[in-house]
């Protein structure tokens, strides 16, 4: 049950999607945020219907988006959660109907269909926003203060992966054939881990790319290392697969003082699939996972900040409510977009790809 019934300033939220994505993700963050209530779910699954009446019994469940955007004067917000290639359509349809609108990474499908997103939500005066939530994990956060204060020195090499062990190819959408732009592995996974060495270390000058598809009955690419050049001089190294037996260390950040490895993946994702929700403690991470910090000298073990997921939707509510900046620019989605779009070419030609500047993509 949503937190805030009683709150006449709630936003009402219509959810798009109740998969992975809706149930364990948006729709917990949803309900408890200050300020925000789910108001209405697009499934049209008798079984994702039942877990919607069980997890948020005063949430409405309707057939397909036509039915959630009939009335858009009984909606605040959309949310997007569907499957990645039904982003541009649904988000495009919402706008239109003149909605905010958040949506599940990847945006879109490509950079050019992303930045038409983003034009048409600021002609019409709407927040877009994108839920890029792996800018709220614990390694991730972690590391980015120890970049800032200085901790590691001069960084000149930047490791990160989401790594799996999924032999068994899943019957879902991601091996339909619309899904095969964005529903493999490199889109999925990279663009989170993309997004976060923009964030770190700001935009690419080239990408090297290698992209497979591993597992017999798989149709979209499930294996993927991707080699960025900072426009800085950083050079980070992204791995994402569906076939790694033994996951390296989730992040290491070397630098010309120290070092910080993070050995194991944010416990938010866990906690949200378990049917945990955000409450006091919440993101917090468990001394024996903490990373460590140091050099072949000293070594020891570095408190990690707490896994943050909530904040991304308390900064959509303070931008609807009080006109704060989105908690993601969409635009960072877009500029993303290309340079993974940049790294699949890489990899069908073995070349390293020179990435277009930001004032270009964004254009």
């Amino acid at each position: 049950m949503s937190l805030h019934l009683t709150d006449p300033t709630a936003l009402r939220v219509g959810l798009v999607g109740y998969g992975l994505a809706g149930a364990a993700f948006h729709a917990p963050l949803i309900a408890t945020t200050p300020g925000l209530r789910l108001h209405s779910v697009v499934t049209a699954s008798p079984e994702r219907r039942a877990e919607l009446h069980r997890d948020h019994p005063d949430a409405l469940a309707v057939d397909d988006v036509d039915a959630l955007l009939a009335d858009p004067a009984a909606l605040d917000l959309v949310v997007v959660a569907s499957p990645d290639h039904t982003h541009v359509p649904v988000a495009a349809a919402a706008l239109a109907a003149g909605l905010p609108v958040v949506v599940d990474k990847p945006l879109a499908g490509s950079a050019a269909e992303a930045l038409a997103l983003v034009e048409q939500a600021e002609r019409l005066g709407l927040l877009l926003t994108v839920f890029q939530n792996r800018r709220w994990d614990a390694d991730f956060r972690t590391a980015r203060q120890l970049i800032a204060d200085g901790s590691l020195g001069s960084v000149h090499r930047f490791e990160s992966r989401f790594e799996r062990w999924r032999t068994e190819v899943a019957v879902n959408w991601r091996q339909h054939p619309e899904a095969v732009r964005t529903g493999g592995t490199l889109f999925d996974l990279g663009s989170h881990l993309v997004d976060q060495a923009v964030q770190l270390f700001g935009p690419v000058g080239s990408v090297y790319a290698e992209v497979d598809v591993r597992r017999p009955g798989a149709r979209v690419d499930d294996d993927a290392f991707v080699a960025l050049t900072h426009t800085g001089g950083v050079r980070s190294h992204l791995w994402m697969s569906a076939l790694a037996g033994q996951p390296g260390p989730r992040l290491r950040v070397l630098g010309d003082r120290s070092a910080y490895t993070a050995p194991q993946l944010d416990p938010q994702e866990a906690a949200l699939r378990a049917g945990r929700r955000p409450a006091a403690g919440w993101g917090t991470v468990a001394e024996a996972d903490w990373g460590t910090l140091g050099t072949l000298e000293q070594t020891q073990p570095y408190p990690s900040l707490p896994g943050a997921y909530p904040a991304f939707y308390t900064g959509v509510a303070a931008a609807l409510h009080e006109g704060t900046p989105a908690p993601v620019d969409p635009r960072d989605a877009v500029y993303v977009l290309g340079v993974l779009e940049a790294a699949r070419r890489s990899a069908a030609t073995g070349r390293t790809v020179e990435v277009a500047a930001a004032e270009e993509v964004l254009v």
